[in-house]
């Protein structure tokens, strides 16, 4: 008698998001399906070479500048009975909500500051922004800014509530230099970077596979 072996749960990627401090766990974002393909850039931040000062080419002043890009789906068709498109709910208008929240100020907060300048208050200090984090696996969590977000909905039922939708992101990951140290962020990017440091400490090369019998 044959058994079929259970797969493995797939982890889901997605946002958690923290209050400015980090210490307080707002809510949780996930992405309904992972992205097909993630885009990453590093780059890298090394001295300037001024004053015929060679060493400075070899030198590296901070973390590089890391950009994040993916597309997410949403698909609400099994909630609203099929490809019919009969109403049913707010389709995945909420979830383009929750994300689309993460990079807009609060409608409470955008009152207060028109309250503030209507008594005449000269320095108005910007609402502050909740610390998002992506979760890309265990591996992966990372504290980030949303520098783009592109929507595109493709079907709607009668009342033009949008049932499917494909989501653009451009993360720019936040290092110790964008965050204060010790903060929530930081100590995030800093066990992110160790992570890194421990997989690439696994991979053990030799010269030899490179067609050299010693160093060059």
């Amino acid at each position: 008698m044959s058994t079929t072996p259970i797969a493995p749960p797939v982890l889901q990627g997605g946002f958690i998001l923290f209050d400015g401090e980090g210490k307080t766990l707002l809510r949780t974002i996930p992405f309904q399906y992972n992205p097909d393909t993630l885009t990453r850039t590093l780059t890298p931040r090394a001295a300037k070479a001024e004053g015929g000062d060679r060493l400075e080419a070899l030198r590296l002043i901070g973390p590089p500048v890391e950009t994040i890009k993916l597309d997410a789906e949403f698909d609400a068709v099994d909630r609203v009975g099929g490809s019919g498109g009969q109403p049913g709910g707010d389709g995945v208008a909420g979830d383009l909500a929750a994300l689309e929240t993460i990079v807009t100020p609060r409608a409470s907060d955008i009152q207060s500051e028109a309250r503030n300048a209507a008594m005449g208050t000269l320095e108005i200090l910007p609402a502050p922004a909740p610390l998002v984090v992506v979760v890309l696996g265990p591996n992966r969590i990372l504290p980030v800014r949303i520098n783009d977000l592109g929507i595109v909905e493709e079907m709607f039922d009668t009342r033009l509530t949008p049932i499917r939708a494909r989501v653009s992101l451009t993360l720019r990951v936040l290092s110790t230099d964008d965050l204060a140290p010790g903060s929530k962020g930081a100590s995030l990017y800093i066990a992110a970077l160790q992570r890194r440091e421990r997989l690439a400490g696994a991979r053990k090369g030799s010269l030899g596979g490179l067609g050299l019998t010693g160093a060059p």
